[in-house]
């Protein structure tokens, strides 16, 4: 099968059902997109995606729809992020200019966004990136009970219980404080949570230090104060049909921000690139069914994350473009 065209009949079907929400057949293909050969041959075209798991056929007598693993494969070969038009530019930068405080200016991306991608939008606030960990302390407070205190090197102090599951002694509690304390110490905020991950330490131990890592990056997160402003969840929906019984799961996760924080801060999003999870590619299983483009804004010393959550049938190469162009504007507003 010719690979070129099978990657133009797998955009076309994507483009077709993000548009109309219905199976794609290969007759519509034919007619809509020009593809210069038969519906026979289209069909053994779908067949093959199809044996590869890019498409579905939801019903037998149905057309065929993108699976995840399509998607990704769509998004993957975007040759580049389609810019904007100067009209939509323009809006963004009326639209977001001259805010009055740091407030006014997320509350107008993330409304800015949600009406540009018909989505639900998410804005981090803009943390600083430059405190970090002057040292963690451990304290036996009683037994499988242990006091996590986190210290900055801004005198910030943080500190929450932990059940460690299993008695410790002084020696125990002082390899654990040392190991940590290794990977810790002048380690920045935001990459606590990857600090942690390279703690070692005896096997016996790996349970309370996997823990201590969980409640330290909690911490942590809790210290720098994050915040998310987010609109649009009304968009959600219309989005039923493609959220089925996931939309429930979904708004709560939208309720606990804690769990959209995870979320944005697992995903590679640095200025100027964006990031795209699809589907299962999402740790989180009320996410199964959604797909997050996401990338970073700020300036040298303040940083955060936007983002654009919706159904997986999403038109990505929209969405991809207002993410990437709000963070642009929004970068330069605070670098004024």
């Amino acid at each position: 099968m010719n690979d070129g065209r099978r990657a133009r009949v797998l955009r076309a079907i994507v483009e077709d059902y993000v548009a109309t929400n219905e199976p794609v057949g290969s007759k519509a293909l034919v007619e809509r997109h020009g593809l210069e050969v038969s519906s026979a041959t289209i069909r053994n075209d779908m067949v093959a995606l199809e044996q590869e798991g890019l498409i579905a056929q939801p019903h037998t007598s149905a057309g065929r729809i993108p699976t995840d693993k399509g998607y990704r494969m769509f998004v993957d070969r975007l040759d580049e992020v389609k810019p904007l038009s100067a009209a939509e530019k323009r809006a963004i930068a009326r639209i977001i200019e001259r805010p009055v405080d740091i407030d006014d200016m997320l509350d107008r991306t993330v409304r800015l966004l949600a009406s540009l991608t018909h989505q639900v939008a998410v804005v981090q606030y803009p943390m600083a990136t430059t405190s970090q960990v002057r040292h963690l302390e451990l304290v036996d407070i009683a037994p499988h009970r242990l006091l996590v205190v986190l210290i900055t090197d801004s005198g910030q102090v943080e500190q929450r219980i932990v059940d460690s599951g299993m008695p410790l002694g002084e020696t125990d509690i002082a390899l654990l404080r040392d190991a940590f304390n290794e990977v810790l110490h002048r380690t920045r905020l935001d990459r606590v949570a990857a600090a942690c991950d390279t703690v070692s330490v005896p096997p016996g131990l790996r349970d309370v230090a996997a823990a201590i890592s969980e409640v330290v990056t909690d911490l942590a997160r809790s210290t720098r104060q994050d915040r998310l402003v987010m609109a649009g969840t009304a968009n959600l929906a219309r989005s039923g049909r493609d959220l089925g019984a996931h939309i429930g799961p979904l708004l709560e996760a939208f309720e606990e921000q804690v769990v959209l924080l995870k979320l944005l801060t697992s995903m590679v999003a640095e200025t100027g690139r964006v990031s795209v999870r699809i589907g299962r590619e999402n740790p989180v299983e009320s996410f199964a069914s959604t797909s997050v483009v996401a990338t970073g804004y700020g300036t040298d010393d303040s940083e955060a994350k936007l983002a654009v959550l919706g159904p997986t049938r999403m038109d990505y190469p929209t969405t991809m473009a207002a993410v990437r162009a709000v963070a642009k504007y929004v970068s330069v507003i605070l670098s004024e």
